[in-house]
């Protein structure tokens, strides 16, 4: 599932090619991509309009548009965007753009998702911060945590919470912190969380620096992988062995979520 350093590469490769380009026309082969409004006011209203700006959110993108609207995209669990690629099995929209630029999006297991807004603010007010913004602080995430009794990695995974982790990233953060992901985010001694807040922002950089991890799906529009997944310590590690003390990384279930640890690593509270 693209997370935040699959989006964020996503939004940075992506712009050169759609900034101040004009939109000529929409297809959709997958009309239930498309939240609101109905997919031909969709269409209707973004053609003709010219791309001002590309930013991200937590897992979301905002195209914004010379006219009143934005174009929100949330990639889901197989999204991908693409410049003009060879390959459109798994298309199931295309912006057409001037200078013969063609965006694709393209999404094997059909869960993406885009839609209109007047402004972002509908989905901004919805998300936590951003883990790598420099507001972010120690301090700042042990409000947070100390807050809740649920699991740490179900509160690292709440959007609500905290924009832009998802599954992947967080077993590597909380590896990293060397904290069991089943430990009530409330319990977290100071220690662990300056510990657990290091932890997400060398994940995540390190993940952004790598291009993102293409474990399953994921493609940079270019149609190259991303290759962060080359070096997690546990993430959907079955059959690994951890590189710190050689145990057998072992898969458990947290709130429905398949998690990956280190049994001696991340002793179980």
């Amino acid at each position: 599932m693209p997370e935040l350093p699959e989006v964020e590469t996503i939004k940075n490769e992506l712009l050169p090619h759609v900034l101040n380009r004009t939109i000529r026309s929409v297809d959709i082969s997958w009309d239930k991509m498309v939240k609101q409004p109905s997919v031909r006011e969709f269409c209707a209203r973004i053609a003709g309009e010219k791309i001002t700006g590309l930013s991200r959110r937590g897992k979301y993108l905002f195209f914004h548009l010379s006219g009143d609207d934005v174009l929100v995209m949330h990639m889901k669990m197989t999204g991908s965007l693409l410049v003009n690629p060879s390959d459109s099995r798994f298309t199931r929209a295309v912006l057409h753009l001037d200078k013969g630029i063609d965006i694709h999006f393209w999404d094997p297991r059909k869960f993406g998702k885009m839609w209109l807004e007047k402004d972002c603010s509908a989905v901004i007010e919805q998300l936590g911060p951003e883990p790598l913004d420099a507001d972010f602080t120690p301090e700042v995430l042990a409000g947070i945590l100390r807050k809740r009794n649920a699991p740490v990695k179900a509160v690292l995974l709440d959007q609500g919470i905290i924009a832009g982790i998802g599954n992947m990233y967080a077993d590597e953060a909380l590896f990293e912190a060397k904290i069991h992901p089943v430990k009530p985010a409330g319990k977290l001694s100071e220690a662990e969380i300056t510990r657990l807040h290091a932890a997400i922002q060398k994940v995540l950089r390190k993940a952004l620096k790598l291009k993102g991890a293409s474990v399953r799906n994921y493609i940079r529009p270019d149609g190259q992988p991303g290759t962060a997944h080359n070096e997690f310590n546990v993430a959907h590690g079955v059959g690994k062995h951890c590189p710190d003390c050689g145990s057998a990384i072992k898969r458990i279930v947290v709130r429905g979520r398949g998690t990956y640890i280190c049994p001696r690593c991340q002793p179980e509270p």
